[in-house]
Parts: structure tokens; sequence; C-alpha cells
């Protein structure tokens, strides 16, 4: 994906801009007073002032086509003032490259235009001024800076899109090597986000001027072939246009018919997924209906079904359930003279503004309809408070995006609690995105679930229609594989976010054991308290180690970030500093139990470590091996048997970083271990053995066979569960007694 960049922000300086430039950026500007009819005077003479300042600030500045750079600002002022926005949204189309490009400072904004226009520039500003390892770090962090402010004022976007819409008009003027990055760029990013807030008028003009510089040669192509299809079926289109309005004429309905023509991106993507010729494209003509009332919608589909056929299945009420970016219409597809399939869309006004305008609708119908207006204002409500939600998951701008362009193509489902109520989710979304879009809580807590009263698992994706049943429990928890399945953005950051948390506490833990253990190596039995006799103690350990908190250090330590024996060594200098002795007996004890490699204290395990203590694949080890711990980077403790080759030569690598780790008593759960089973080739061998595995009460969670031409034996690869290294042999002499087994042993690594 490309940065976000503004295509035309590339400028030329010329010091003396002709009187004929001058001139045309006046009439520019004439033009757009001419369309501020609907504020007052107050407000204009604050638009005025604005156009005056961006003028100057941009003097000398010319675009690729050689006209002024105010003429741009203007330009986006313009199309601002089409969607009827207030003063301070104008103010900010005119000035929205002033911090940018100009050199003019926030805090100069706000002094001479007040704050809540500083902020909507700042919010269009990109982050030039940071610096950034790599191109797409740079537009993550740009993309969700503009993402947040548009959260917070809707308006940011409303600008951003104006902006976005006059370069792309203007884009033939720009060196042509930058058209597919720019297009591409307004494809992927801008066009989706003016789906998802109902502007599908600019929507549709994004599709289409991005196609057209990404794919010239096609684009025209299909314009040539949509205009002599226009040719060849108007006669057809007008005889369908005057039925239609005879029969409303008929019914005394009064009604308004347009014509609709599918865009060239829509036809040319519609040919692509589905490997259509343009002939085989029959919906590229349609008509509008807009009617009085919600009742004439029904009523007018009902004329038309009596006068032409409709299509099986091609009906679709998106009043009862509008889509989620609040689009409300009746679609039906019917067979029209000469068998071509023609579509029809019946709405109100009301609901015409919103589907074409979105959440524009607040500002162009706030005096006439207040009913228009409320329903703009749920528009993008959701989602703008989704992406406030969301950034308070994650601090890392790259996932934040990976989180929000899940959400930004909104082809629903629609499914209904065991309440009747109706909840929309993007299409692909399973059961724990139906959780998470209820509350959190009942997401973190999900443990099953029924689908139209039938219990399913968790990654099931959800259909049109289903009733939707989420059984919660108290001890159930978000699982890392729900990561794979999940498909909204609010699923995946509170995800996310869990497992960080939970592995921030665990490994916090993990660096308070592995650090007092270090200790007691050092000869002081336990960590100083977190308190103020020992506060300037910590203080003084932190700012040797760099962390801000006690609580960071131990986590770092936890994660292998830091070395327990070395922060320990330097903690007892500072306690000695204090008059601190070690305790002679412990210190001769932990060196005399201690070995060449591994120089500390036993951390004690039991199964209950989750994603602090990871126990590595290499050698899968149970209760009863002998084991050693190995702290990795960033990575927590890895545990190893002894005689695992891996773990050997990471240990003659690096063995400051084992430490010794023992079994509890009662471990807590079964560990993996695996094993292999020759068996001869006979009828059912794979089910008997299957069979003998789980009447020795170890489970089986992986099975591989040899991938070789038929023999008289072959040899069964399993991973399965057992309690301890007692357990396993059990499981393997019961193995070896059944029939066609003609060996059975446990999967050593090689050293």
């Amino acid at each position: 994906m490309s940065a976000v960049v503004k295509p035309q922000s590339e400028t030329r300086r010329n010091p003396q801009p002709s009187p004929a430039a001058l001139n045309a950026a006046a009439a520019s500007f004439a033009a757009l007073t001419d369309r501020l009819d609907y504020l007052g005077p107050e407000d204009i003479d604050l638009v005025r002032r604005a156009y005056r300042f961006a003028d100057e600030a941009h003097l000398g500045q010319l675009r690729n086509s050689g006209e002024p750079y105010i003429t741009h600002p203007i330009a986006v002022a313009a199309q601002c003032a089409e969607w009827k926005l207030d003063a301070q949204a104008l103010m900010a189309a005119l000035l929205h490259d002033a911090i940018e490009d100009c050199g003019v400072t926030k805090a100069e904004l706000i002094e001479r235009f007040g704050a809540p226009v500083a902020e909507l520039v700042d919010g269009l500003t990109k982050l030039d001024k940071l610096r950034f390892n790599t191109r797409e770090e740079n537009q993550a962090e740009s993309f969700r800076k503009m993402l947040l402010a548009m959260a917070r004022d809707v308006r940011v976007i409303l600008v951003k899109l104006a902006d976005r819409t006059h370069n792309m008009r203007t884009l033939d003027d720009a060196p042509r090597e930058k058209w597919a990055r720019i297009s591409r760029e307004t494809l992927e990013i801008y066009a989706p986000i003016a789906h998802r807030l109902g502007l599908n008028q600019t929507y549709r003009e994004l599709q289409d001027l991005s196609f057209r510089h990404l794919r010239p040669w096609r684009y025209a192509v299909l314009a040539k072939a949509v205009a002599k299809a226009r040719g060849r079926r108007r006669d057809l289109i007008q005889k369908v246009q005057q039925e239609v309005e005879n029969a409303f004429a008929a019914a005394e309905m009064s009604v308004r018919i347009a014509g609709r023509e599918k865009t060239l991106y829509s036809i040319y993507r519609k040919m692509v997924e589905k490997h259509l010729s343009f002939a085989q494209v029959t919906d590229i003509y349609g008509f509008r209906l807009i009617v009085p009332t919600v009742i004439s919608c029904y009523t007018g589909l009902g004329i038309l079904h009596q006068m032409y056929k409709p299509l099986p299945g091609k009906f679709k009420d998106h009043i009862a359930i509008a889509k989620l970016n609040g689009y409300q219409s009746l679609h039906t597809t019917l067979v029209g003279p000469a068998g071509v399939n023609i579509e029809f869309q019946l709405r109100t006004e009301a609901m015409h503004v919103v589907a074409e305008s979105g959440v524009a609708a607040h500002w162009l119908y706030k005096a006439a309809d207040p009913a228009t207006v409320a329903t703009s204002d749920r528009l993008g409500a959701k989602w703008l408070q989704s992406l406030l939600d969301i950034q308070d998951e994650t601090r890392d701008a790259a996932e934040f995006w990976d989180h929000v362009k899940v959400d930004l193509f909104p082809d629903a489902v629609y499914v209904f609690t065991p309440k009747s109520q109706i909840m929309a989710l993007p299409r692909g979304a399973t059961v724990v995105d139906f959780a998470y879009a209820i509350h959190s809580n009942i997401g973190d807590h999900t443990s099953a679930a029924r689908i139209n009263g039938d219990q399913v698992p968790l990654r099931t994706e959800l259909k049109n229609g289903d009733v939707v049943e989420i059984i919660t429990a108290p001890v159930s928890t978000p699982n890392p594989a729900w990561l794979g399945f999940v498909r909204t953005g609010r699923a995946r950051s509170k995800i996310r976010h869990y497992l960080k948390t939970l592995a921030h506490a665990e490994s916090e833990g993990l660096g308070e054991k592995l650090l007092a253990q270090a200790l007691r190596a050092e000869g002081l039995g336990k960590l100083p308290e977190d308190d103020a006799d020992n506060q300037q103690i910590w203080e003084k350990l932190l700012r040797f180690t760099g962390n801000r908190t006690r609580s960071e250090l131990l986590t770092d330590i936890g994660l292998g970030k830091r070395i327990a024996s070395i922060v320990a060594k330097r903690l007892m200098a500072l306690l000695a500093e204090r008059g601190a002795k070690p305790d002679a007996l412990m210190l001769s004890r932990e060196r005399f139990a201690a070995s060449d490699a591994v120089s500390q204290g036993a951390v004690t395990l039991d199964g209950s470590e989750n994603s602090s203590v990871r126990f590595a694949l290499c050698c899968r080890p149970i209760p009863g091996d002998p084991i050693v711990g190995y702290l990795g980077h960033g990575e927590g403790l890895v545990v190893h048997t002894e005689e695992c080759g891996v773990g050997q030569r990471l240990r003659y690598k690096d063995s400051e970083r084992f430490f010794a780790v023992e079994w509890a008593d009662d471990p807590v759960r079964t560990f993996e271990a695996g094993v292999v089973i020759t068996v001869r080739n006979d009828k059912g061998v794979l089910a008997r053995v299957a069979a003998a595995l789980a009447e020795a009460e170890a489970d089986i969670t992986h099975v591989e066979m040899a991938d070789e031409t038929p023999q008289d034996s072959t040899d069964l690869r399993f991973v399965i569960a057992v309690r301890d290294r007692t357990h396993l042999e059990a499981v393997l002499r019961a193995v070896r007694r059944t029939s066609s087994v003609l060996a059975a042993a446990r999967m050593i690594p090689v050293p």
C-alpha cells in the first residue's frame, strides 16, 4: 500500500505570478462566494479572511498545471460548500495546506482563526516533520492521525475527501509515473472511507477517476463500449420509463424517475470477479424511483412487479434492514421488454439524500429535514466510535491500520440475537465477532455458541438470518487462535489487547521470580520491598537499567531483555552501599549447588505459566524429564530437556541466559510428547492404535503418516498429551501390546 500523501502538494515557486494567473484565482474565489448564500454575513467574512491568509501564504506557489496554488484550496472549499459545510470547515479547506507547505504553525492559526479551525487543519496535516524508518510507517502514523481526528470531528474527513477528489480530477497534470501510486492509494483508502460514511457520489467518482489513471487503456475501451450500448438501448430505456410513468399515474402516485448507469469501475470489477465479457453484464442500466413516503416504496414495488416479472432472488429490502453505512432503498431486478434485465431502486427523498451524501447530509438538510439529520448522524457514529476504541487497545500505528482496514468494506450479513435484535456484521464474520459486537466482556468470556438452536464451533461463519446465542463462562478467556479467523477490527483489537496484558502480567511475575533467585546467588534472601524505605535504591537501579518503573524492569527480565544476574549484582551493590551484607550460609549453599552452565536457583514449573513460559517443540519436555530453561531475547523462558541438541547448542553460545528449572510435585495440566509407532500395513491398524492410546488416557493432538509408497510396515508419528514420564511409559506399553504394532518409542531429538 502506498504512503498517504497529497498528490499535488509538490509545488513550484514563482516569485511574480502573472496578472492573468492572479485574476484566475480571484475569479475562483468569487465563484466560491456565490455558493455561500446559506451562510450569514459574519461567517462569509470569516471565510474571506481565511482566503486572504491562504492566498498570502501560498503566494508564488504554482500547481503542476501552471495555475496559482491557491486555486486548489478554493476548489476544495467549493466542494465543501456543495455539502453546505459550516464556516469553520470552509476555513479549514482554504487553509488545509498552510501548515504542511507554507511553514505556518498551529499556534498562529489558533491565534488568527481559533482553536476549532486550527484542530481541523492539524488533523489534515501529514507527519512529515517526524522521522520514520520506512515509508509504510510514515503512512500508517499519518493515516492514524487523520482517522483519529476524523473520529473526534467528522468534518476532517469531509475536507480530506474534497481535497482528494480535486487532486484526482486534476491528476492529468501530475507526472505520469505518480498516477499508479496515487490512484491505488485512492482506491484502497479514500474511496472505501467515502463508502463507509455513505458518501456514495464521492465514492463512485473516486473509483472511476482512480480506474481511469490506473488502467487508462481498459478505461477507454470500456467507456467506448458503454457509449455504444447507451446508443443501442436508448429506445428501450425511454420505453420502460414511459411505461413506468403511465403505471404510477394510473395508480395516482407521484414519482420522480431518474435513469441510473453503472460506473465504469463497477462494470470492470464485475467482469473481473465473475469472469464475464462486457456483453454478459446485463445490469448496466437501471432506474431510481423517488416517492413521497416509505409506504409508497412498497406500493411502488407492487406496481412494478405487476408490470414486469421479477427475477427470483434479486429482491433486497434495505429499508427494513439498512446497510452499515445507513443506505436505505428497495432493490428489485425485473425482466423488461425484449428480455433485458433492469434493476429498479425505490426510496424516499430523505433516503436519497442520505444515500448520495451520507454524513454530509447533516449539513445539507440541517434546517430543512430534522429526520434526515438524525439518520445521517447515526451513519458513521458507530464506526467512528470504534476507531477510538481500537486506538485505546493499540498504540502501534501499523496494527491500528491493520484493524481499521478490515472494517472499511462493509459487505454485510444480518443476524439476530435470541431476543430478535438485528445486528449487522461484515461478510465472513464469525461467532466470536458477534460476541465482541455485543460487548467486550461477552467476547472475552465466550466458551460456546448456538446458531439456530444447534451448537457450533466458534470459528463458524455467520449467514443472513442466523439466530446466534453466545454461551459464556467465567473461566473462559480469549484464545490466540481466535486471531486466525475473526473478521472485525473490534474483535481483533480486543483479543490482542487481552493477550498483551496477560503476557505482560505473566512476564512480570516470571521476572520477579528470576530476579529473586539471582539475588539468592548473591546471598540475599528476598527482593527489597517496593516501599518508601527502598524507593531510592529502586530509582538508582532503574537509572542503571534504563527502565521507567519497577514493573517494566521485571517484565523485561521475564521477557529476556535484561539478564537477571547482572541486575542482581547491581542491586546487591546498591544495598551494600546502605550497609546490607550477604548471608554467608546462603551464599555458600547457592555456590555449591551451582553448576558450570546454570548458575542460579531453580524456577518451579507446574504448567500454569501460559505465555511467559514455553515448552520447546524440538524436544517436548514432560514432567519427569531433566530440564533447563533458556531466557530468549524478548520471548520469555523456553524449556528444553537436558539432552536436547538445540538446547545444548544454545547453552554453548549463550550460557549466561540459562536457568535451572524443575517440575512441581503436582503439575496442573497434561503436556505434549512425540511418539513414533511402527506398524504393519494391515487394514484398520490406525483405528486400533488410536483406540489403544485413548484407552491409556492419552489425548491425540496431532498424527502424521510417512509420505511414501505402500510397504509392509510404516511409521505413524503422534503428538499425545500425557501427565508425566510414568504415564508416557504406560501408554507405550499398552500400544506395544496392540496387534500389528512392531515398535513404539518416544521421539528423541538428535543432539
